[in-house]
């Protein structure tokens, strides 16, 4: 047993014995629960919060050592005992998973904005209205709009489960982001604009009149993004949207806040018309019984139904043809995706660039058409930061020709030693001893064709607890398909799985939980996701205040 020293202040002061590799924070809170007569402390070590909620953790795998620091502060409780602690704890939860999932986004943003070798099978890649992808300014720039847009689309998907705290906290995170980005690049777009009208509908839903005067500045850059973005009168959005009209739930939603901060400033007539305005797009919203019938009776689910006549003024024509084209949009975009995930599978077996990049396919596919053996010409560029012209002279060149070809040879054998070793790590761990396996691995060419010789021998149990009715499992690799894009953002491929060679990086500590949240949002979105809005509660908002409108006139 190995016994460490931690130095605590605060609410107790002294120095605590503990055993690092056995507690965890639980076990700590409650040493010095009972040391320091406190109803709940807060733990804090090295600017980081330590909660009970950390799994199985011990205070080694958090990083706590010998003579680490902890400052311990006493948090009051009420009459009620423990109410005050358990809000405490849950507010202090959420900060954690709120600043997880600031660093996961900044972790996938950095990834995919500088062209390196992704560590999953999928690119970020940023797109226009129409799907195409696009490349803006620098590559702080695109850092910052790729970490902004799914920081949005995040917020927006708090938003629809009606957590509209939790919401507000990202979507002010991405608002920061998108404020790290040349702000010339951000006025050709309207996904700011967007994001200034959902914070401000935060601050409406959870009926603060705190956001009074913030609210109003927010709107006032939203309707100048937008006029900006989407041209005088909607004319620029027509165009470029085939005269479709996409914006009108949006600018709904505009001249509701409008029309409620008005109201609360005092501005009754002001507030009327912004609010009779709101009104007329609702209504022009309202999908027809007969037209959404007539769809249905085509095979078409309720809410595709719904979107298409909204987004196409209910000319049912029109929706037609958009649920089709939106069809055949996506079906190639699965195409699309499929094509990028083989190609960066192929990228992954050639290995990154002294800088971490991956090997350019363009570059490789015009040295193969000249002639050269294609896993030659991938090293020549690899080698020369994909430089085409001196991984020409190096192909041409018959020493540095051969090295390459060396290099290749040494990359396969370290695979296969790699492979090996895991093959070995993974049987060895299902029971098998181990001289058997390596026997197995040598005679066989998988890892699964030495399981199935294995399984044919007589068993000998080496691991310990592993009886003859011993279950053989395997390793699985999470697939994580789908496609999509969020206002500019689209997320390219299918599973997750690490860089192959990396000898020389150490692998990056990743949150694939938050990660998996941020890109799974980018999944399900597409060019409308923004303007697709359910304006229900907008339609009860606008008859509330209109009812007090009226009751303010009349009195």
């Amino acid at each position: 047993m190995v016994m460490a020293k931690v130095k605590i202040g605060g609410a107790w002061s002294g120095v605590l014995e503990v055993e690092l590799d056995v507690w965890t924070v639980a076990r700590l809170r409650q040493e010095l629960l009972d040391r320091s007569g406190c109803a709940c402390l807060k733990l804090i070590s090295a600017g980081k919060v330590l909660i009970d909620g950390e799994g199985d953790q011990n205070l080694t795998q958090l990083g706590l050592k010998n003579n680490s620091r902890i400052l311990a502060t006493n948090i009051p409780v009420d009459r009620h005992g423990n109410s005050i602690k358990e809000e405490f704890l849950a507010e202090e939860e959420r900060g954690n998973r709120l600043a997880r999932l600031k660093t996961a986004a900044a972790n996938l943003a950095t990834r995919h904005a500088d062209g390196s070798l992704p560590v999953e099978d999928f690119n970020l890649e940023l797109e226009n209205q129409n799907g195409h992808k696009v490349h803006w300014g620098s590559e702080t720039d695109q850092r910052a709009i790729m970490m902004g847009l799914m920081l949005h689309a995040n917020g927006k998907a708090l938003m629809k489960k009606g957590k509209y705290r939790d919401a507000l906290e990202v979507l002010n995170m991405g608002e920061e982001s998108f404020s790290l980005c040349n702000p010339k690049l951000l006025e050709m777009v309207d996904n700011v604009s967007i994001l200034q009208i959902d914070l401000v509908w935060c601050y409406f839903m959870l009926r603060d009149i705190s956001w009074l005067s913030v609210a109003g500045i927010r709107l006032e850059k939203a309707r100048e993004g937008i006029e900006r973005a989407h041209g005088k009168e909607s004319t620029r959005i027509r165009i470029l949207q085939g005269h479709r009209f996409p914006e009108l739930a949006l600018h709904l939603r505009m001249e509701l806040l409008e029309g409620v901060i008005a109201y609360h400033r005092g501005h009754l007539q002001k507030s009327k018309d912004a609010l009779s305005s709101a009104q007329t797009r609702f209504l022009q919203l309202q999908v027809p019984d007969e037209s959404l019938s007539f769809l249905l009776s085509m095979g078409y689910k309720e809410s595709e139904a719904k979107r298409a006549l909204r987004m196409n003024n209910l000319d049912v024509g029109r929706a037609l043809d958009f649920i089709v084209e939106e069809k055949a949009k996506r079906t190639q975009k699965r195409k699309e995706d499929l094509q990028r995930q083989k190609e960066i599978l192929e990228q992954k077996t050639y290995g990154t660039t002294p800088l971490n990049k991956a090997v350019n396919l363009s570059n490789l596919n015009q040295l193969v058409t000249i002639g050269f053996q294609k896993e030659i010409a991938a090293e020549a560029l690899r080698r020369n930061e994909n430089d085409a012209e001196k991984a020409l002279d190096d192909l041409t060149n018959p020493e540095t020709n051969a090295a390459l070809q060396n290099e290749i040879i040494s990359r396969k054998r370290r695979r296969l030693r790699a492979a090996t070793k895991k093959s070995t790590e993974n049987l060895v761990a299902m029971g098998f001893d181990k001289a058997s396996v390596e026997a197995a691995l040598r005679r066989f060419e998988s890892e699964e064709q030495a399981l199935s010789y294995l399984l044919t021998q007589p068993f000998t149990n080496t691991a310990g607890g592993v009886g003859a009715d011993h279950q053989v499992g395997g390793s699985t690799t999470e697939e994580r398909g789908g496609t999509g894009s969020v206002g500019a953002g689209h997320r390219v491929g299918g599973s997750s799985s690490q860089n192959e060679p990396a000898e020389k990086e150490p692998v990056e500590e990743r949150d694939v939980e938050m990660e998996d949240e941020l890109t799974g949002e980018l999944g399900t979105a597409d060019a409308y996701s923004d303007y697709d809005i359910e304006v229900t509660k907008e339609g009860e908002a606008i008859n509330e205040y209109l009812a007090l409108i009226s009751s303010a006139e009349n009195a």
